[in-house]
C-alpha cells in the first residue's frame, strides 16, 4: 500500500495512493486537481546514515565505519515531491544523493533487529542535499530544503534487495542495489533506537550509493527505488 499525505479543501489528509488519486474514508482526491501532494510524514528529526556503501567510501576516500555513522537533519529540511528546491546563495557546490528511508510508525526505542518491521510504517525516498563547500556536517546538510522526501510511504517493500537509480537532467548518475549496504536498514534502525526515542513520522535514511555529485539550478533530480516509487524535484535559482 502507498500512503500519501495531501492538502485538500477538506484539510490535510492521509490515504491510499493509486493511479494518481488518494482515497480517504471512501472519498477520492485527484492529485494535481483537488489535492496537492505533501511530504509523506512530519518528522521531528531525520536520522541520516552516511558511508554505508563500500563503493561510495572508495570513491570519496572514506574509511569503512565499524558502526553506522549518522547525522541529523531538522524538520525544516523536508520538502515534498515535485517542489522546487532553491539553490542556496551561500554555496557553489550543491550535491544530490538518492537514499532509501524508513518512516517510524510508533514511539519506540531499544529495538532488536527482529522488532524493526513492527516499528516501521514503511519506506520512502530522501534526496540528501549537501552544500559540500561548507564546514562541518551540520552546515553542509542541515539547512532549509536539504531533505526532499517522498512521494509517499510504501508499506509493503522489503528494504534489503531493491534496485535504485538517480537521474539528473535526464542523465543516469547513480545505479545500485540496497543489498550493497554495509549495514542493513533493519540494523541501522535498531542501532539508532539504542540512542534515540523515535517518534511517529521520524525518518531514518540509509546512505547514498556511489556517484553523489553536483547539481545546478535548472536541473531536475529523479530518484527511483524499486517497489517504492520516484522522488522528483527541480533545483531552482536562489531566492
Amino acid at each position: 500500500m502507498r500512503l500519501a499525505r495531501i492538502r485538500t479543501a477538506d484539510g490535510v489528509l492521509t490515504g491510499e495512493y493509486e493511479d494518481g488519486a488518494v482515497t480517504v474514508d471512501g472519498a477520492s482526491y485527484a492529485v494535481g486537481e483537488d489535492a496537492e501532494l505533501l511530504a509523506p510524514c512530519e518528522p521531528s528529526a531525520l536520522y541520516c546514515v552516511g558511508r554505508n556503501y563500500a563503493t561510495t567510501n572508495d570513491q570519496m576516500g572514506y574509511e569503512r565505519p565499524e558502526r553506522p555513522d549518522w547525522f541529523i537533519k531538522p524538520p525544516v529540511s523536508v520538502r515534498p515531491h515535485g517542489a522546487a528546491i532553491p539553490y542556496p546563495s551561500w554555496t557553489s557546490e550543491l550535491t544530490y544523493a538518492g537514499e532509501l528511508a524508513a518512516v517510524i510508525d510508533d514511539r519506540c526505542s531499544n529495538l532488536a533487529v527482529d522488532e524493526v518491521d513492527d516499528a516501521v510504517r514503511g519506506y520512502t525516498i530522501l534526496n540528501d542535499l549537501d552544500a559540500l563547500d561548507q564546514d562541518g556536517r551540520t552546515a553542509r546538510k542541515a539547512f532549509d530544503g536539504s531533505g526532499p522526501l517522498g512521494p509517499w510511504i510504501e508499506t509493503d517493500a522489503d528494504p534489503d534487495d531493491l534496485d535504485m537509480t538517480t537521474h539528473v537532467g535526464g542523465e543516469r548518475r547513480q545505479e545500485a542495489n540496497t543489498s550493497e549496504m554495509l549495514f542493513s536498514p533493519r540494523e541501522v534502525v535498531a542501532f539508532l533506537s539504542e540512542r534515540y526515542t523515535f517518534r511517529p513520522g521520524d525518518v531514518v535514511s540509509f546512505g547514498s550509493p556511489a556517484n553523489p555529485g553536483l547539481v545546478q539550478p535548472g536541473e531536475e533530480v529523479e530518484i527511483w527505488y524499486e517497489d517504492v516509487g520516484t522522488l522528483r524535484n527541480a533545483i531552482a535559482d536562489a531566492d
